[in-house]
């Protein structure tokens, strides 16, 4: 039997109002709920305060996604990246006072006028990842990086470059293993064979392999059956998170099945 912890992002309830979203938040099958802090679901100290009320009234505990549209922590634009770390920051004070049990951010992406600055763009993501660290560490946040696709541009796609990350760095930060992104790059058993150690939280949706397309569990093409066996295996015990947006129900219910 898996330790694994199932849970829910409201990555589905996006599109809705802020407060129809909390309402959702007592009626879900699970304690562990992601909440998004984007779009028109941006935190504020009143939204932290009412989330905290509902953490409280039943009894969830919160992991926070900081915000990623328009945030790029590679960026050569000193104003793109100043607003970017800016926006970073304060989310991880809202992670701090929801004491959110993780604090999943995204690396940067390369731009069109990289090519003109060999290295630099790596070298900036890697610089504002220390930076972000050292601020998670006076906050007491446990803030953890999520593996994005290639295909869209970013960095840390493949085991290897988080592999390089490390090796750089030395930081002990960990990775969020998003199913659906490795799935597009074809590195689901490499970043579990190679880096199983560093995979402290999980993002679960399924796809075709064509598009970050976000199905429900076994929907897609996702081996779902091999990836909780793989769970089982190496002994997970952390949250695996439901990041789906279509059928999260059956989904919820699907991956419990799978991890018991």
């Amino acid at each position: 039997m898996s330790k694994a912890k199932v849970g829910v992002s409201m990555l589905y309830c996006l599109g809705e109002p802020f407060n129809r979203m909390v309402k959702r938040l007592g009626t879900i099958e699970t304690k562990c709920i992601e909440i998004l802090d984007d779009g028109t679901h941006d935190l504020t100290k009143n939204r932290v305060s009412a989330l905290k009320q509902i953490a409280k009234s039943f009894d969830i505990e919160y992991t926070l996604h900081a915000p990623f549209a328009d945030i790029n922590i590679a960026s050569p634009s000193k104003t793109m990246l100043t607003a970017s770390m800016k926006r970073l920051k304060q989310s991880m004070v809202y992670a701090n006072e929801m004491d959110a049990k993780v604090w999943v951010f995204h690396p940067g992406a390369k731009t069109g006028i990289g090519q003109f600055y060999p290295g630099a763009d790596w070298k900036q993501n890697t610089k504002s990842i220390q930076e972000l660290y050292k601020l998670a560490e006076e906050y007491g946040v446990n803030m953890a990086l999520e593996n994005l696709p290639a295909k869209y541009y970013f960095f840390m796609s493949k085991p290897e470059e988080f592999a390089r990350f490390y090796r750089e760095t030395n930081l002990p930060i960990g990775i969020v293993m998003d199913i659906g992104h490795a799935n597009l790059e074809g590195h689901i058993e490499s970043f579990f064979s190679l880096l199983a150690d560093k995979i402290v939280h999980i993002h679960a949706s399924d796809n075709d392999g064509s598009d970050d397309q976000h199905l429900g569990i076994g929907y897609g093409k996702i081996d779902y059956d091999w990836f909780a066996q793989t769970l089982k295996k190496i002994g997970y015990d952390k949250s695996v998170i439901i990041e789906s947006i279509t059928n999260v129900p059956e989904s919820i219910q699907k991956l419990k099945q799978l991890l018991a």
